[in-house]
């Protein structure tokens, strides 16, 4: 054996000898699990929703029978007409608010059962429906609890990377205010009609019409939460010297969310709003503004897109043993995204109604455990 060779053998005989003995001296552990109580606390708060629907600003529609009542309730309370043979300036709505009191509406242009005549009511010249943004509503996830589970591979003594998972909760998403239909535009009586006569420049409309209340529900919605993260992490002292070991990290965390349940109100307040629009668009605005059935076969289809998000954490180990450990944390994450109600016509395909708006999660997480090293 050669001079060069016994030294190779030797710095690799020296070399295995002072990683075995550095390996000890640290106790280290290549990798670690554990298990415990994981509570979310979400900090992001509602923000607007906002919908758009199959009826685009300027379209005109037949009004057709339409009750009394809803046909009031649609004039613009600002409206002032003239009359027709002194040409002094009145209110409209009031007008026809005395004469529905009275009776005489019925007598003048309606059928004697509380509904102004098709022959009557002309047409109405719409606006507001193709597109707006609800102040005041929006989704909020609730706060929720499950079994966290980690684990963690050790680079060295220091510094490892961490999965972070656990069961997926069912996640309850509270609703904020309610969501009204800015209806507007114009009617135009029939020409000749005895509402021609009353009104012969029209009447303007601007009614909010009422869509759903989220803001009255104990919960909007319900859905499964997966949210995996993955971190690098730095453990503070050393293993087999200090028991308690504070610890930094920062990472990503990936969120999918599915089984999404609508609450059953608020599934039927937006297949009503689907009438409602079909109506309008067979030109039957009087059936869309009494709420009836239309021709369409409306469903409801509820769609969250996914997200990543930062997660930083802050977190402490403490030695039971040599190879058991308890162990608490807390996280927070940026995170949110986005979700999407469709209405969708069964018997055409045709999107009758689209509403968005973004969650804001934004999670506080809280893990305790207990976990293992080997």
């Amino acid at each position: 054996m050669n001079n060069r060779q016994l030294l190779k053998k030797l710095a690799l005989g020296t070399s295995l000898i002072f990683i075995a003995n550095l390996s000890s001296a640290e106790g280290l552990k290549r990798f670690s699990v554990s298990a415990g109580w994981l509570h979310v606390m979400p900090q992001g708060k509602a923000n607007a929703f906002s919908t758009s629907t199959a009826v685009k600003n300027g379209h005109i529609s037949t009004v057709g029978t339409i009750s009394e009542e809803a046909f009031i309730n649609s004039v613009d309370p600002a409206f002032i007409s003239n009359d027709p043979g002194t040409g002094a300036p009145f209110f409209a709505k009031d007008v026809l608010t005395e004469l529905h009191d009275t009776g005489l509406l019925s007598s003048f242009v309606g059928d004697g059962l509380g509904n102004i005549n098709a022959t009557e009511s002309g047409t109405a010249q719409i606006q507001g429906l193709e597109h707006w943004s609800s102040a005041g509503t929006g989704l909020e996830a609730d706060d929720v609890d499950t079994l966290g589970l980690t684990f963690n591979y050790y680079i060295n003594d220091n510094i490892s990377l961490q999965i972070i998972g656990g069961i997926p909760p069912e996640v309850d998403i509270k609703g904020k205010g309610e969501i009204y239909a800015p209806l507007s535009g114009h009617a135009t009586p029939t020409p000749g009609s005895t509402s021609d006569m009353l009104f012969p420049e029209g009447l303007d409309l601007r009614q909010d019409i009422p869509i759903t209340n989220l803001g009255n529900k104990a919960v909007v919605s319900t859905v499964r939460a997966w949210t995996p993260a993955i971190e690098a992490q730095y453990q503070f002292g050393k293993s087999g010297v200090n028991r308690f070991r504070p610890y930094v990290g920062a990472g990503i965390m990936y969120a999918y969310f599915n089984k999404i349940e609508l609450n059953s109100i608020v599934e039927s307040d937006l297949i009503a709003a689907g009438h409602m629009i079909q109506n309008v668009l067979d030109n039957k605005a009087g059936a869309a503004l009494d709420g009836k059935i239309s021709s369409a076969d409306p469903s409801i289809k509820v769609k969250t897109t996914d997200a990543i998000a930062p997660i930083v954490t802050l977190g402490a180990t403490y030695d039971l043993t040599a190879n058991w450990y308890g162990v608490a944390s807390v996280s927070y994450a940026k995170l949110n995204n986005r979700v999407n109600i469709d209405v969708i016509d069964n018997n055409s395909g045709n999107r009758l109604i689209h509403s968005s708006t973004k969650i804001d999660i934004d999670p506080l997480i809280t893990y305790m455990g207990i976990g293992y090293r080997f």
